[in-house]
């Protein structure tokens, strides 16, 4: 330490500084050592408040310099804070390994090859005439190992069309292929295993859904004969093979 060159001293006339000078000299050559290696501008606890005074969030304490502020860190009373604080997010990390495990579940990534060819045949059952549907989904260049997928979709999940509760959606998907989707009428399905059933051909690749609307009012109950005058069986349309959706009983 320097003691000639202090207020009032004369050169090689220094004499020996106080224990306070000392402290004091020696707090403000650490408090520049610290500025120099540390940013204290990245310290999550550290903030500024508007009279110019510095805060820790963290202790909840005031400091009128940075160098106040850079001692209150080495300080007892904010590393026990840190201590705790640390051992509070310890004691709340069980919960984070489910998230995280969500996070990396594997989503599968392939080219879309474009929409699958299909036919779509309405038919009526000449029994209870049932109105019913069946629907032939051609899948020649599906993955290996993959079967095809549907499911059904309401007016109110979809986000294409402005949502009308007499529709609802028919879905089809397999990869590689475009998830390809049919309006039909928001009606109870019949879930009888002779009315709706599907079937999965791995040799021609080709999937089949059929499925039959239940009977609404008193025809439900009732069996109609097709020996009955103007009760013919409509007969499916001709073969249709296209690649755009169509809407089916409108």
């Amino acid at each position: 330490m320097d003691y000639q060159h202090r207020p009032g001293a004369k050169t090689g006339g220094g004499g020996v500084a106080s224990a306070s000078e000392t402290n004091r000299d020696r707090r403000e050559r650490l408090r520049q050592l610290a500025l120099e290696t540390i940013d204290i501008f990245k310290d999550p606890y550290f903030i500024k408040n508007h009279l110019g005074t510095f805060e820790c969030k963290l202790c909840l304490t005031l400091h009128n310099n940075e160098g106040s502020y850079l001692a209150h860190t080495q300080g007892k009373k904010h590393q026990a804070n840190l201590a705790r604080r640390a051992a509070k997010e310890l004691a709340d990390a069980p919960s984070a390994p489910m998230s995280s495990a969500k996070q990396n579940v594997d989503i599968k990534k392939f080219v879309k090859i474009g929409r699958p060819g299909y036919k779509v045949t309405k038919q009526r059952d000449p029994d209870t005439k049932q109105q019913s549907l069946l629907f032939q989904i051609d899948y020649p260049e599906i993955a290996e190992g993959t079967i095809p997928r549907h499911r059904f979709m309401s007016a109110y999940e979809q986000h294409i069309e402005p949502p009308d509760k007499k529709w609802q959606y028919l879905l089809f998907a397999a990869e590689p292929y475009e998830t390809i989707a049919f309006k039909v009428p928001s009606r109870e399905v019949d879930k009888n295993e002779n009315k709706f059933w599907t079937h999965w051909n791995p040799i021609s690749k080709q999937f089949f859904l059929q499925l039959a609307f239940r009977l609404e009012g008193s025809l439900s109950s009732v069996s109609l004969s097709t020996n009955q005058p103007g009760l013919v069986p409509i007969r499916p349309p001709p073969h249709m093979l296209t690649t755009q959706p169509i809407y089916l009983l409108q």
